[in-house]
């Protein structure tokens, strides 16, 4: 990975999002479907009393998980992802708080973008650490510290004292987030690098079929008049003297249907520039699938181009597109974030007294015991999909919880919500009724025989 081209490759990225609305689709559609409403933990504590009120105390913490205060726990979630994909990695920095503070657990999360570890800086410590593109690795290897800048480099108003002063902040209070493409890379590459160049030229050639349609409507026709002395001629809008050029031949602005007053003996032409062509949109779908291929997108969903795919095509499409953001997911977003924002969460809620952990440094490891739920995908087809999931439910091809984690609830709460709700209709008397067939029947109004 080169590097000294990571600058000029977040710029250009982060421009194209700005004004390329291919480059903005493509990332706005990956961070939803990569994030959606937020990847849920499920804690898999056995004490049920001792999970309910740690579930809880979680709830009350992503409200506060905000060091900037604008988003909450799985808001900033989707902006890591936004960011990880428009430039390539995001820093969070752990923010341990004072009890003062009035937070429910002592801890928030700092997003910095990725200018605040320097890619240029490389030197040796004291201590004969090594220091490369601002992350400082010990004899073995392992990340010990990053240099970090005390304020955005970019930003105009952080001149002073502290300017352009790094700072060691220690590995154990800094999560890197990136998706690493190879064994040592040290900083992450953004979505859209593949595609930069075709997504500029592929702008520039519709810039340019659109201002040639433009032009092509400016003119319609021109007239020849006679000249001669006389009263000045009059605007018949204004009723003001027409201005006229050095030639005397009055001043029109280029309108769509404007005619255009011409000197005595010019002759009259038609503007007759080129349309866009018979192959303009093939040209463009072309062009268009390969950036989709290239940012790990379906074309359909790049577009929103959904004219010449069936449903069965689009769900396999769909289907291999799911499979690769699950992928991420867990192995960049769950493993690289969300673990470690986890024990970090826990450790300050036992040091803080928020959590009663009975003999906590010895079942550390049984507390943090978690399962990370993306939300669930929608249905492509709502009525084959459940029918599918009862029947391997029955057939004991999978669990009726396994099915409800999937959709992104927890099923102890469905059961629990299901038994309220009961309970509340009985008390008052009403009765709910559900159709109910034999797994695997078709369901839909049937027709009267006779």
């Amino acid at each position: 990975m080169a590097i000294p081209a990571l600058p000029t490759l977040r710029k250009r990225s982060r421009a194209a999002v700005r004004n390329d609305p291919y480059a903005f689709s493509a990332i706005s559609r990956r961070v939803s479907s990569l994030i959606g409403a937020g990847i849920t933990p499920r804690s898999r504590i056995a004490d049920k009393a001792l999970r309910e009120r740690v579930n809880q105390l979680w709830e009350d913490w992503t409200d506060e998980s905000d060091a900037d205060d604008r988003t909450d726990f799985y808001g900033q979630q989707a902006l890591i992802a936004r960011m990880v994909e428009e430039s390539g990695e995001c820093f969070v920095r752990l923010r341990y708080r004072r009890p003062e503070d009035g937070l429910s657990v002592p801890l928030q999360l700092q997003v910095l973008a990725p200018e605040f570890v320097p890619l240029d800086r490389n030197f040796t410590t004291r201590r004969g650490n090594v220091v490369r593109a601002g992350i400082e690795f010990d004899q073995v290897g392992k990340r010990v510290a990053y240099w970090m800048y005390k304020s955005h480099p970019g930003d105009p108003r952080a001149a002073g004292a502290n300017y352009n002063q790094l700072n060691r902040v220690p590995a154990d209070q800094v999560l890197h987030i990136f998706e690493p493409l190879e064994g040592g890379q040290l900083r992450g590459i953004p979505r859209l690098a593949p595609v930069l160049l075709r997504l500029k030229a592929l702008d520039n050639y519709d810039d340019a079929v659109l201002f040639r349609q433009e032009v092509s409507n400016l003119f319609a026709g021109f007239i020849t008049k006679p000249r001669g002395d006389g009263p000045p001629q009059l605007d018949p809008i204004t009723g003001q003297p027409v201005q006229k050029d050095a030639d005397g031949v009055p001043m029109v602005g280029l309108e769509p249907g404007t005619m255009q007053e011409l000197m005595d003996g010019e002759e009259v032409t038609f503007s007759d520039p080129p349309d866009a062509g018979n192959t303009y949109v093939d040209f463009m779908r072309q062009q268009l699938q390969a950036v989709a291929a290239g940012v790990d997108l379906p074309y359909e969903l790049l577009t929103g181009d959904m004219g010449d795919i069936s449903d069965r095509v689009l769900r396999v499409l769909l289907n291999e597109f799911r499979r690769r953001i699950e992928q991420l997911q867990f192995s960049v977003y769950v493993y690289q974030l969300c673990r470690p924002v986890r024990a970090a969460w826990l450790d300050a809620a036992w040091l803080s007294g928020a959590l009663d952990l009975p003999d906590f440094t010895a079942r550390r490891r049984e507390y943090l015991r978690t399962r990370w739920v993306p939300q669930g995908w929608a249905y492509l087809h709502p009525v084959q999909d459940v029918q599918g999931k009862l029947l391997e439910i029955k057939g004991g091809l999978a669990s009726r919880s396994e099915h409800v984690l999937r959709t992104g609830y927890d099923a102890q709460q469905i059961d629990e919500e299901n038994a309220e709700d009961n309970a509340r209709a009985k008390e008052l008397g009403l009765e709910y009724t559900t159709d109910t067939q034999p797994a695997g029947e078709p369901t839909g109004d049937k027709e009267d025989t006779p």
